[in-house]
């Protein structure tokens, strides 16, 4: 058997910290590695596979598109695509779709939408505010976006036109908004920082800051939207509406896709002023139709918030068993346990040992994405194997 962990040292570059496992096959919420041994996957793609892994109906779709047509260009009409602007637009406040490869892709596309939106409607004004410990993607404009000095650093000098500000604050932003600002970009629930969630009324003030000075509101659902935190996009659950949204991850039900959608007023593109090669090309749109249409009929969604209330009661429930545990933040199936020390990376690896994969998200906190089809007897299963580690972790 060839030993891939060593093949990929030899061949790619070393831009991640994998977990030393090669997995070969995935089921539902299971994968198994090369060597038959099975775990339960609360890592679920980083956020991507809501449907769990290699779901029928995704798996059925692309299958049958790969058949008909995989890829034409943007300059013809496909069906697959405008069926699945369709069903986003009519389950959803926006207006417009454009769709894309990546989360990263859809975060520079709503920036470039809302400085084309400044040039014809702000007087020129292109500066967005975004948040600290955001995290917006890795090209080099969206990682000046993203307010982590971690990922900045490296790249130094960043392109201008970013401004970082202090997450949950209104004050912040207002400080910061100037004649040059276009947007305040922010995701509802912080994921890649660390699972934070702001006051209850944080994107209201936001939203109502936004309405007053004439500026757009970009809500970056990369990670949040597509059910996982337990409605079809966060924003319903806060009770404003944004002018852009970014998605990614889940839409694909684990097929690569990205978008970007917009209110009608907003969407000022013209022909030729934003593009993609592969973006919603017929196999990637068949997979996200797919997706949405399958969660929207068959009570996922409803699912999601159900089954993770009780993943998060049951971890909050693992203070009284463990020092080490602090509490849990997130919404539905985006949680974060907080712990007491810096052992996330340790625990994780105990985990993975035992047959559960999760990930270290901060050297505190350790994330909770399953596919959003999990059941109470598999959050069951993973707190026993949390709990066991927990026990033997505390005896150290």
């Amino acid at each position: 058997m060839a030993d891939w962990q060593k093949l990929e040292k030899k061949y790619l570059m070393g831009t991640f910290k994998r977990l030393p496992v090669t997995i070969v096959k995935g089921k539902g919420a299971r994968v198994w590695d090369e060597d038959g041994n099975e775990y339960l996957d609360f890592l679920g793609g980083l956020a991507v596979d809501v449907l769990g892994h290699s779901h029928p109906v995704v798996v059925n779709a692309v299958a049958k598109q790969a058949r008909e047509l995989i890829q034409t260009s943007n300059l013809v009409y496909t069906v697959p695509q405008v069926k699945l602007a369709k069903l986003m637009v009519e389950n959803s406040c926006l207006d417009k779709v454009f769709f894309c490869n990546s989360g990263s892709e859809a975060c520079e596309g709503a920036v470039k939408l809302a400085r084309r939106y400044g040039k014809l409607h702000r007087k020129g004004a292109w500066e967005v505010i975004t948040a600290t410990k955001s995290f917006h993607g890795r090209t080099l404009a969206m990682t000046a976006a993203t307010g982590q000095h971690k990922f900045q650093e490296p790249y130094v000098p960043l392109p201008d036109g970013f401004v970082n500000v202090l997450y949950d604050s209104i004050d912040a932003i207002k400080k910061a908004t100037t004649d040059k600002t276009c947007a305040i970009m922010m995701e509802p629930i912080q994921g890649e920082g660390g699972v934070n969630v702001p006051a209850d009324d944080y994107l209201k003030k936001v939203r109502s800051w936004c309405d007053k000075k004439g500026i757009l509101l970009i809500l970056d659902e990369i990670q949040t939207g597509i059910g996982r935190a337990g409605s079809l996009f966060a924003y319903e659950q806060y009770g404003v509406e944004p002018d852009i949204i970014t998605l990614a991850k889940g839409l694909g039900g684990g097929v690569a896709i990205g978008a970007f959608m917009a209110k009608d007023e907003v969407s000022v593109f013209e022909p030729g002023e934003h593009g993609s090669t592969f973006g919603g090309n017929p196999l990637a749109c068949a997979a996200g139709y797919a997706t949405i249409s399958y969660m929207l009929k068959n009570g996922v969604i409803d699912n999601c918030h159900t089954v993770g209330d009780y993943l998060a009661k049951s971890i909050s429930g693992l203070k009284k068993k463990s020092p080490l545990v602090v509490g849990v933040r997130g919404r539905g199936l985006l949680l974060a346990m907080e712990l007491s020390r810096d052992v996330s990376s340790d625990l994780v690896m105990e985990c993975l040992k035992e047959g559960l994969i999760l990930n270290p998200v901060l050297p505190n906190a350790v994330r909770f994405v399953p596919p959003l089809i999990i059941t109470k007897d598999d959050v069951d299963e993973a707190m026993e194997i949390v709990k066991k580690v927990l026990a033997r972790m505390g005896k150290k």
